[in-house]
């Protein structure tokens, strides 16, 4: 039986440095080490065949080893709600209005960076309080 590795979470996108970049602030990701035998990631780039230079940008978690971030760009646009979506871990322990003040703080850092805000989920007997929100290409994600 195969084992796992690494895990790498990818988004499709109409502009990949301007959705790779929003993420990097939101998650304070930041560029992986250049590939052994390049300079920097512009060569690298340039040693790609002309169809795969320049579409695609890559953050790894400084800290702990968390997944990698792909941003790719594919032609089509986004039209249907996401089947998967990251939960933004900000309010981690917390409940009733402690937690919603750390949600609505986080939520206005990110619509200073181009997100929007959709429907704060208020708790209930199963869940605590979350706030959804879309990226700058309309992808969702939760404040959590």
């Amino acid at each position: 039986m195969p084992s796992i590795k690494q895990v790498q979470i990818t988004f499709d996108c109409a502009e990949p440095e301007r959705v790779a970049r929003f993420w990097r602030e939101v998650l304070g990701y930041e560029v992986p080490p250049v590939p052994e035998g390049f300079a920097t990631w512009a060569d690298y780039d340039r040693s790609l065949p002309p169809e795969h230079e320049g579409p695609a940008y890559a953050w790894i978690n400084p800290v702990d080893g968390a997944p990698r971030l792909f941003f790719q760009r594919v032609p089509e646009g986004k039209v249907v709600k996401n089947r998967l979506h990251l939960d933004v871990r900000v309010g981690t322990g917390l409940v009733g209005e402690a937690r919603l003040a750390v949600l609505e703080a986080e939520c206005a850092r990110l619509i200073a960076l181009g997100a929007a805000r959709v429907q704060l989920l208020l708790a209930d007997d199963e869940n605590e309080s979350c706030l959804v929100m879309q990226d700058i290409e309309g992808n969702e994600f939760c404040l959590d």
